[in-house]
């Protein structure tokens, strides 16, 4: 090996240890986006080292709250990330929001929207498509199970009220809350929900099944119809 190839690969393996290094000493906390993903993506291409593959990544997805809501499948846009790195990374989004969502096996109570916007919205506020899920409640708002019934597109998701009310009573719910999100951020409640959510309150009503919010996630909001006076 010649001095000047003893050079280069020494070069290389001091930049792929540098965010490693970094967060031994100093800790996470001071590491940028770009550092912490070159420790999970371990090494680049022969066309960029790993913080340039890092750095690239962040910018072709379009940084890294718009890059964990992606599948791995859209995180191979860079030379370097290949399947086994990308889905290395949706991996670790998805524990990511199950850091933030409070345990399912403790009784989550739902007693307001803060409370039920803390539970769902890590777990929906990436979605790319519209999903509507029901919250099956005790008669002391403990949550007893939750239940995804409806996956659309990127702007509605068809929903039956009479499938909303089985499931309700085979979960021996007391009441519900009923949740879905705006993949486009917009908080606003459209004529659709509106209409919905009215055709859901007077299914429950008729069947003792009371409706207590119907919550919209639209990123890192949300909105309470309740409180928005539509409940």
């Amino acid at each position: 090996m010649n001095d000047e190839q003893s050079h280069f690969r020494v070069q290389e393996l001091s930049i792929q240890e540098q965010p490693r290094e970094k967060l031994k000493r100093h800790g996470a906390s001071l590491l940028t986006d770009a550092e912490l993903l070159a420790i999970l993506i371990r090494s680049g291409s022969k066309k960029y080292n790993v913080l340039d593959t890092a750095r690239i990544l962040l910018k072709e997805t379009g940084g890294l709250h718009a890059m964990s809501r992606k599948e791995w499948k859209e995180l191979r846009v860079v030379p370097g990330i290949a399947q086994v790195k990308a889905l290395t990374l949706e991996a670790c989004f998805e524990l990511s929001r199950r850091v933030q969502s409070p345990s399912d096996i403790v009784p989550v109570q739902m007693t307001g929207p803060e409370a039920v916007a803390a539970f769902f919205g890590p777990k929906m506020r990436h979605l790319t498509k519209e999903v509507f899920i029901v919250c099956f409640l005790n008669n002391q708002k403990q949550m007893i199970d939750f239940k995804q019934i409806s996956s659309g597109g990127s702007r509605a998701t068809v929903v039956e009220p009479a499938e909303v009310m089985r499931l309700s009573i085979l979960h021996h719910a007391q009441s519900i809350i009923v949740l879905h999100n705006h993949p486009s951020g917009n908080t606003r409640a459209s004529h659709a929900d509106i209409q919905l959510t009215k055709r859901i309150q007077e299914a429950g009503t008729m069947l003792g099944v009371p409706l207590d919010d119907h919550i919209i996630i639209a990123g890192y909001d949300y909105v309470s119809m309740r409180s928005e006076g539509l409940v």
